[in-house]
């Protein structure tokens, strides 16, 4: 079964795997598994910091849906 957490949205809007992975200094499987169960706190905070609009694109996203 492969459930998306809505952290994957996020990853999306960041450039996807490998651009997050570059961002975090991380491997691309990392985040792999974020998709999975959602971006650590600390690296999420990071790149909330650094990338505010993908964020904030998100989270519109989930209003529309909402709505």
């Amino acid at each position: 079964m492969d459930t998306k957490h809505p952290d994957s949205e996020i990853i999306d809007g960041l450039g996807g795997t490998a651009a997050v992975a570059r961002l975090c200094k991380v491997k691309d499987p990392s985040v792999s598994e974020w998709r999975k169960n959602g971006i650590p706190s600390a690296r999420r905070m990071y790149l909330e910091t650094i990338q505010p609009d993908a964020f904030r694109a998100a989270e519109s996203a989930k209003a529309a849906r909402a709505a």
